[in-house]
């Protein structure tokens, strides 16, 4: 077998055989393809597709590359969750330990931020001692014992993914469905977990920026999981706004806190009732949406996810006094409100744009060796739809930096649209997909 054969092929608009698939992915990972082949056979999979079959044959060789979890020691039906990313996304805070007080076992493999704020584990960082350096044994003993554990990915899980992806991040191959399926899919198969459910974003916050393409992404990622034996559902959701008010390591944090406490953003609120809802019903806990809201809405009122929080954050070393104190977090030195310029009403959202700011002021990273200030980012004071005077703050800054300041308060005026007339409200859901049907 030759690559020189299989990118002609592809070329060609031919189909891939499993066999063919594997002797690429394999052949890449270990460096006897070199760069420039891989490069050829990426832009040929961009120009002319990928059916489904090569897909999940792909999707399957890149996971199978390196470690495969075997989590068949934690007692249940494991369930995961994933989210194509987006600002002030910080749902995993919210639902992980909602769904473990109710005895479902949540075993998650997260990654650091690359990009506008720290991912999940950057997040809970911010908990002093809090470590995800888990052993596997540590591991399944947490999720047995509390039904919930948050380790970071080992170097070896779906190595092929981490390879394929920096290449296509320089080539230009990023956006095909297949390739972007079969990067986030092959990580999550790898995990291990029986039942996954993804948080697909759509709006100009998110990677996918329409709906169609957001469906699209959300059918082929349903459809490889359900072919690889998995429980697999895709929950569509808004981010033509940032979720929730928060943006930034420590104030996303606070914000998920109070949301279990009962006090969070409606927005927020809304899709993490979805999506762990979907993980009671996959799990088999619960047999209606109806159900499993209610159920999950009881864990706020009785405070045990609030305390799962606290009981999972002192599990993996630390400090849970913030979760009944948030005024415990480190704060930033500097705190400035950023006025309106002009009366109105908020007409648009540059959601990519507001990453950007938490970007400037150091709240991501943009390289992997950067270092993320926990304490800075943006508090949201108008969303989209809301009525809006001169003068009157649209946002509050938090830095450490004044030059940091200055730059960022200007992105985040380039950010928002401020029109006379109300627009149109987007829905925080917009859709389901299941192995079966997409339900509006």
């Amino acid at each position: 077998m030759q690559m020189y054969d299989l990118i002609n092929k592809k070329k060609n608009r031919g189909a891939l055989s499993k066999e063919e698939i594997e002797f690429i992915v394999k052949g890449y990972t270990s460096g006897e393809i070199p760069d420039y082949q891989m490069s050829a056979f990426l832009m040929a999979v961009c120009l002319n597709g990928m059916n489904y079959e090569e897909t999940l044959n792909l999707t399957v060789a890149m996971a199978s590359s390196g470690d495969v979890l075997d989590l068949s020691a934690i007692h249940g039906t494991k369930v995961d969750k994933h989210s194509t990313g987006g600002v002030g996304d910080k749902t995993s805070l919210v639902l992980s330990p909602m769904v473990a007080a109710l005895g479902v076992p949540v075993a998650k493999m997260s990654g650091r931020g690359l990009g506008h704020t720290g991912g999940t584990i950057d997040k809970l960082e911010s908990f002093p001692g809090f470590s995800t350096s888990l052993t596997g044994g540590k591991f399944i003993s947490n999720v047995n014992r509390i039904k919930l554990a948050i380790a970071g990915q080992t170097a070896n899980l779906a190595p092929a993914d981490k390879k394929i992806y920096a290449l296509r991040d320089v080539t230009a191959t990023v956006d095909n469905i297949s390739l972007i399926a079969s990067s986030i899919m092959s990580k999550k198969l790898a995990s291990g977990s029986d039942v996954i459910v993804l948080d697909v974003k759509t709006g100009s916050g998110a990677f996918m920026k329409s709906y169609e393409d957001s469906l699209a992404l959300a059918g082929e990622m349903v459809r490889i999981g359900t072919m690889a034996g998995k429980t697999t559902y895709a929950v569509i959701t808004d981010m033509n706004q940032p979720l929730g008010r928060a943006v930034g390591n420590n104030l996303e944090v606070i914000e998920a806190i109070n949301t279990l406490d009962g006090r969070g953003p409606s927005d927020l609120l809304e899709v993490s009732l979805t999506l762990a809802s979907y993980m009671l019903i996959g799990a088999g806990r619960a047999e209606s949406m109806a159900e499993a809201r209610q159920l999950l809405e009881g864990t706020i009122k009785d405070k045990s996810a609030l305390n799962k929080l606290a009981e999972f954050v002192s599990a993996q070393g630390g400090d849970s006094s913030p979760v009944y104190d948030t005024g415990l977090f480190k704060k930033a030195d500097i705190i400035e409100d950023v006025p309106s310029l002009s009366d109105g009403y908020v007409s648009y959202i540059h959601t990519d744009e507001i990453g950007m700011v938490s970007l400037i002021l150091g709240g991501g990273r943009q390289t992997k060796d950067s270092i993320i200030d926990l304490s800075v980012g943006i508090q949201i004071h108008k969303k989209l739809g809301d009525a809006v005077k001169k003068g009157e703050p649209i946002a509050t800054l938090h830095a450490n930096d004044s030059g940091k300041l200055k730059e960022a308060r200007q992105r985040l005026y380039n950010a928002y649209l401020i029109s006379n007339e109300k627009p149109a409200q987007h829905p925080i859901i917009y859709g389901v997909v299941t192995d079966k049907d997409v339900l509006a």
